[in-house]
């Protein structure tokens, strides 16, 4: 079922607000959340507002804390979270950096203590569309099986890679495994298969069943032992930076996805070494060219990270966003005050 923008985002809103958010953090996270729905990632939009919930009903996310400046060096910034509210940290992180960035030419923040940041391309999106370059990661509790082992060893990390270009940014924004766990929720809520194998279920056998690997917490790395790789280090490089906690500290709190967690927000001026108008047409160039790859099925079309999401974006506000109507409906019940924190299911 198809949502109106504004319905959707006054909802989130009204949800918040009866969770104890105040008005100012329930407008900007409702919007955070709307729109990430209307770029098509529901599994971060919507869906994740009654965990949210969930999480500030028990206490692991305080909506009142702020971000508070613990240290800074030149264009490094360090920061403490205090468990507050994900987006909101975030959003300040990474505005952070372009201030930063527009001094020194780059600018990195990093961030410790903080809470789940929903969608992470929101920022990479953010700083883009300031004109800056933007990188930004976070670390995660261990959800993911390190290559080799049949047990969660380490977190997915989302990591995301934003280029500032003006006919339209191009944004990478990617978990180290092949699905995040909340993609798996979507399709399993509508009933659907994976498109590729996404990883194990309880057996050991590779598998398109999203709920079967949600049930066996064996996700894929993406590219194998890569993405496990990858996923380490960004752990290790995110806590290091942050002077954090790491994802076994993060493990033994045991205080859900993401609570506690380090980020690392990075702002680049484009232009610190070249012109606008040479860097802006290599930009164009190398997107072209890209684009213009010969599919491998005939009527697709090949595309580069975030030119699909502008294009559903523009539909999601022309005809309505898509969400699962069980979640519209839980969503629906808090910001009504229908529904006690006891009976949301957040799987």
């Amino acid at each position: 079922m198809r949502i109106e923008h504004e319905v959707l985002k006054e909802t989130i809103k009204k949800a918040l607000l009866h969770a104890g958010l105040n008005e100012e953090a329930a407008e900007v996270c409702a919007k955070t959340h709307a729109a990430s729905s209307a770029d098509g990632i529901e599994s971060h939009g919507l869906n994740r507002v009654p965990r949210f919930v969930e999480y500030v009903q028990k206490g692991w996310v305080d909506p009142k804390a702020k971000p508070q400046l613990v240290q800074a060096k030149g264009a490094v910034e360090n920061y403490d979270g205090h468990l507050g509210i994900g987006i909101t940290n975030a959003i300040y992180c990474s505005d952070r950096a372009v201030e930063l960035a527009k001094i020194h030419g780059i600018g990195c923040v990093t961030l410790k203590n903080t809470t789940h940041w929903m969608r992470g391309g929101t920022y990479a999106w953010r700083m883009a569309e300031a004109g800056y370059m933007g990188i930004c990661w976070t670390n995660t509790e261990s959800c993911m099986p390190l290559w080799g082992s049949d047990e969660p060893g380490v977190g997915n990390n989302p990591f995301c890679v934003a280029i500032p270009r003006e006919n339209g940014p191009i944004v990478l924004d990617m978990a180290m495994s092949q699905y995040a766990y909340g993609k798996l929720g979507v399709y399993r809520l509508a009933g659907k298969e994976l498109p590729y194998p996404g990883g194990f279920d309880k057996d050991g056998h590779l598998t398109s069943d999203p709920g079967a690997i949600e049930d066996s917490k064996r996700i894929l790395p993406t590219g194998y032992w890569k993405g496990s790789g990858m996923a380490i280090v960004l752990d290790l490089a995110a806590a290091l930076m942050a002077n954090g906690k790491s994802g076994t500290d993060l493990d033994e709190e045991n205080q859900g996805s993401c609570t506690g967690c380090c980020q690392i927000f990075i702002a680049y001026d484009p232009y610190l070494f070249g012109s606008r108008d040479e860097i802006q047409a290599m930009l164009d160039k190398r997107v072209a060219a890209a684009d213009s790859s010969h599919p491998e099925e005939a009527g697709r079309k090949v595309s580069c990270p975030g030119e699909r999401t502008i294009q559903v974006r523009k539909e999601s506000m022309e005809k309505g966003i898509q969400v699962n109507e069980q979640i519209w409906e839980q969503v629906k019940a808090i910001a009504e005050g229908n529904m006690d924190i006891t009976d949301i299911s957040v799987r």
